[in-house]
């Protein structure tokens, strides 16, 4: 993978254009990755654009697993469970 800034993506579209040609790009903005820029060809924009919600999806629950781990709500009984959802239920209604 390539890293190339987001000035350098600004000043030199058609270089950044002639890296995607090779491989994938990771965009940074004060020398962190902010994107990952990935080359498509003729027909693969639908495809790749399901890949990607897909992955952010796999992502998102593997942060809420992490997180619920970390909490110890992964700990939690099916009883427990049942009773937060009841009182997030009930507050819901009076709200």
């Amino acid at each position: 993978m390539k890293f190339v800034s987001t000035r350098e993506l600004r000043n030199t579209p058609g270089k950044v254009r002639e890296l995607l040609d090779d491989d994938d790009v990771v965009l940074t903005a004060n020398g962190k990755p902010v994107g990952i820029l990935v080359g498509v060809g003729d027909g693969e924009l639908d495809a790749a654009a399901a890949l990607v919600k897909r992955v952010r999806a796999q992502m998102a629950v593997a942060r809420l697993r992490a997180e619920a781990f970390a909490s110890g709500a992964a700990a939690m009984s099916a009883k427990e469970i049942d009773a937060e959802i009841r009182a997030a239920r009930k507050a819901r209604k009076s709200a």
